[in-house]
């Protein structure tokens, strides 16, 4: 097809961005979640006597989660993830969406193929923009190709309308649902961090009884606290992850509904007007 090459070049240059921004941001989240639990978690302010080898003073949480040991700035870094490719998705969804209402959009193509008016459908296309608009404008383009093909029975040019909406609809979707997997993995991952820094948490807190002598209570109340902490940092993000991962999949999801809807109009729209 003639159009087949520019929505090509468009997913690779869009793919590329998308790789290059992952690789950058995972590094990143991690780099600046190290510098948070040292600097801020660690501030000598949040512990007895300003000393960060004391506990931390009452009711202090900056402290709490500091002593949450080594695997709290991975946890946190993993939450900054799911927040930047989260808001990320958002922003590329919200693009593909277009400038308008998805559903007032696809009702107006839709008004404008019943009354046989393509151009103007093809001019709505190009004023919502978007990736639902461009799969759209793409099956209408066929459309008026079709209109001209003499070599071709009816159904032939529906399949063939049919083929090309499925073809730009492969081109633009994988756009959509990059770094989702992203995001899919860190539902797991920081779960298995979360319970492996309450492994070790209590590790340290049995270690804390098993000492010679009186148990040491100090070493007792740092290694549940820090079972704790990752416990929670660990639940928080894998939470927030599956929630965001959801979210996204359905605005996907929603696109796709509507690409098959208006698609479904413009081929049902050739065969009624073309016996």
């Amino acid at each position: 097809m003639a159009n087949a090459p520019k929505p090509t070049t468009v997913k690779k240059e869009s793919s590329s961005a998308s790789n290059l921004f992952a690789t950058l941001v995972i590094p990143i989240c991690i780099i600046i979640a190290a510098l948070i639990y040292k600097f801020v978690l660690g501030d000598a302010n949040n512990f007895i006597d300003n000393n960060v080898e004391n506990l931390p003073k009452v009711g202090n949480y900056a402290g709490m989660a500091y002593k949450g040991g080594p695997i709290v700035p991975v946890l946190m870094g993993m939450l900054l993830m799911v927040i930047v490719f989260s808001v990320e998705r958002f922003i590329v969804i919200g693009k593909a969406t277009g400038t308008s209402s998805l559903d007032a959009f696809v009702k107006k193509v839709q008004t404008l193929l019943n009354s046989n008016n393509i151009e103007a459908a093809m001019a709505e296309c190009d004023k919502q923009q978007g990736s639902v608009a461009n799969v759209i404008k793409s099956g209408l383009k066929k459309y008026r190709e079709m209109e001209v093909e003499a070599n071709m029975d009816t159904d032939q040019k529906c399949l063939a309308i049919q083929k090309d909406i499925e073809e730009a609809t492969t081109l633009e979707m994988p756009m959509l649902e990059q770094n989702l997997t992203v995001i899919a993995t860190l539902v797991s991952v920081g779960t298995l961090m979360g319970l492996l820094g309450t492994v070790t948490g209590m590790i340290k807190a049995f270690g804390g009884l098993g000492a010679s002598g009186a148990p040491d209570s100090a070493a007792l109340a740092t290694g549940i606290s820090e079972a704790l902490i990752n416990t929670a940092t660990g639940i928080g993000t894998s939470t927030l992850a599956i929630i965001m991962y959801n979210i996204l999949t359905s605005k996907i999801d929603k696109l796709t509904y509507a690409i098959d809807e208006a698609g479904f109009s413009i081929i049902q729209t050739y065969a009624s007007t073309h016996k």
